[in-house]
């Protein structure tokens, strides 16, 4: 019997499209798809990969109406997509490029934590391009579909790390950030995006979700992209300016 995630595995080996589950299966819901994720994150282990962290994604309410997906959900990261540039586009379905702020953790936070123990987790700070890719055509999905598909995560590159600093923290929610391809600008976005309260307010709601599931220390979180998600191509050059947060600069070239 082919499982959702033999069918997923399979489509992004391939390169191959399929339809949303939830078109066949409507009552395909986010507790199914979680296990399906499971699945799939299993059989890329059998494979040697490795789980290095998580990404959150749909946690820039400004896109939710776009995607129809209206909650954050979450992914795993791999030592073998977590990676540094150049990205070949054609290694992954419909790519898509989010501009994110990616924390290190030196410590596991709990549901409970105040804001300066939440801090206190946090070892490092860096810039970051998620990849995203949608195995259903056209981007058209529900939540569940997406879960199922690994949050649809396909790479991660980051900038250098630098110490998480109370002050480097503090400024995470009050950032603007501006995203260029070849020199112009594409979009621009506010740490207020990303749950109303930018990178930390992630985190919380990622802690919460997991609840007793603690995150390791040492692992890197995605925190969500500051603007709308755009496609990539062969021959793009990726940057971002950001104010009111020093961070070490990032750009990332697709082939």
């Amino acid at each position: 019997m082919i499982t959702v995630s033999d069918a997923l595995l399979h489509a992004f080996d391939t390169g191959q499209s399929l339809s949303p589950i939830t078109d066949s299966d409507p009552g395909f819901d986010l507790p199914r798809a979680y296990q399906a994720q499971a699945m799939l994150t299993a059989a890329r282990i059998r494979r040697g990969a490795r789980v290095v962290g998580v990404k959150t994604g749909f946690t820039n309410t400004t896109i939710w109406d776009e995607y129809n997906v209206h909650a954050p959900i979450l992914g795993p990261i791999f030592d073998t997509t977590w990676r540094e540039g150049p990205i070949v586009a054609a290694g992954f379905i419909e790519p898509r490029i989010e501009p994110e702020i990616v924390l290190k953790l030196a410590d596991s936070p709990t549901p409970d934590m105040d804001d300066a123990a939440l801090m206190a987790c946090i070892d490092s700070v860096a810039r970051g391009f998620e990849v995203v890719q949608s195995p259903f055509p056209g981007w058209r999905f529900r939540a569940p579909d997406t879960v199922a598909a690994g949050a649809l995560h396909g790479a991660l590159v980051t900038g250098a790390f630098v110490p998480a600093t109370p002050e480097l923290l503090a400024s995470l929610s009050t950032l603007s950030i501006t995203l260029l391809c070849n020199d112009q600008v594409m979009d621009n976005g506010h740490a207020s995006n990303v749950l109303g309260g930018g990178p930390l307010a992630a985190l919380r709601d990622l802690t919460a979700q997991r609840g007793r599931d603690l995150l390791p220390p040492g692992w890197v979180i995605s925190t969500g992209t500051l603007t709308r998600a755009l496609p990539i191509s062969a021959g793009e050059s990726w940057t971002t300016r950001i104010t009111g947060a020093d961070l070490p600069p990032l750009s990332l070239s697709v082939t």
